[in-house]
């Protein structure tokens, strides 16, 4: 993979795309009744396959073939395996989001992959599979020749904890970023200046407040506030006076309030319910209706099974006209403290190499 790091364009999620990601989990994964979990994975690939194709990384392409097989028939979901792009890889875990590449466009409209540090969520976890997942499934072929691989080695970086506009601004946390077990010895200054080279950014935007319960990301920016356009954010509210997060999320709120978009004007700002506390044992889960993932005609949202469910989904839906959002109840995934945001990554239009005739039928 080459050295250098180019200063190009991070595209906004909503921007086409070729094709999404999804790590496949298996029984030495880290996850709570993985029946549960195979199965909402399962439902979440049937619906990204309504919109546009799908990679899988699985330890076992063959035993990951027979999980949707089994569960689609059982659960009715509809699953064409010809869109599906299978690579083989070790693994740790299976949050897509987090140790997947991120991808670039270049000024001249070359495509770049970068190739980050995953360190476990500063060292949390083991990652020493995940780390190595993007390298090798880009010598297995999984991206368009005229796809360049970049290692971004030393710096640390999560999927999760960036959302761009793609029109360089970008949105992030100071909780996570400047985790002193990401990038110990970069201050935010520093930081802020690797990305602005990386990214080609003209300037971050950070949120000092805001960390749900349940989390142990140290504030993933896609479970508090995301970009839905250049000029709209939305964002988790908290009016429950009585929930222990209410002042933080309130100071996020007024912080969200005082950002400007590049022509000096406020965000116009999206507040999407606070979702009910969800428990495991006596463990608040970090249930979020920020964690969607927009994909080609769609909005996939993480449901709880609660009421919220259809206020998130309907404020969404005014925020995206043209796309058809589509709650899918993700619960099993909290067990493992994320939702569907984080077990995905998306790949813009010309990168994945997801076959020419999968493409054909979006």
């Amino acid at each position: 993979m080459a050295e250098e790091t180019p200063r190009r364009r991070l595209p906004a999620e909503w921007e086409r795309q070729s094709g999404v990601q999804l790590t496949w989990p298996h029984c030495d994964t880290e996850w709570y009744r993985l029946d549960k979990v195979l199965e909402c994975y399962v439902e979440i690939a049937s619906n990204i396959l309504r919109f546009e194709p799908l990679m899988i990384v699985a330890r076992d392409a063959d035993e990951a073939k027979e999980d949707i097989r089994k569960i689609s028939g059982e659960k009715g979901f509809r699953i064409d395996m010809e869109k599906i792009m299978f690579q083989e890889a070790p693994l740790n875990d299976t949050w897509a989001r987090d140790h997947g590449a991120i991808s670039v466009w270049g000024e001249n409209g070359e495509k770049y992959i970068f190739d980050f540090v995953f360190n476990g969520w500063g060292l949390k976890f083991a990652s020493n599979f995940d780390n190595q997942i993007t390298k090798r499934i880009f010598t297995q072929g999984a991206f368009e020749d005229d796809v360049t691989g970049v290692d971004m080695r030393p710096f640390v970086l999560e999927g999760g904890s960036i959302d761009s506009d793609g029109q360089g601004t970008l949105l992030t946390t100071t909780e996570c970023l400047c985790s002193v077990n990401r990038n110990e010895y970069l201050d935010k200054d520093e930081i802020e200046n690797e990305l602005k080279t990386a990214f080609g950014l003209d300037r971050v935007l950070w949120l000092d407040s805001g960390q749900i319960i349940g989390d142990d990301t140290d504030g993933h920016v896609d479970t508090l506030a995301r970009f839905c356009s250049p000029d709209t954010i939305a964002y988790v509210s908290c009016d429950d006076i009585n929930d222990p997060q209410y002042e933080d999320f309130s100071s996020m709120m007024l912080q969200l309030q005082s950002f400007r978009t590049k022509d000096g004007k406020p965000y116009r700002l999206v507040p999407l319910p606070f979702a009910d506390p969800i428990f495991l044992d006596d463990y608040r889960l970090p249930a979020s209706y920020a964690n969607f993932l927009i994909v080609n005609g769609g909005v996939l949202l993480p449901g709880t099974g609660s009421q919220k469910d259809e206020v998130a989904r309907q404020r969404l839906q005014e925020v995206f006209p043209d796309r058809e959002v589509v709650v899918i109840n993700c619960n099993a995934l909290l067990s493992g403290h994320g939702s569907l945001h984080c077990i995905t990554m998306q790949y813009p239009e010309g990168f994945l190499r997801t076959g020419k005739d999968a493409r054909k039928q979006f």
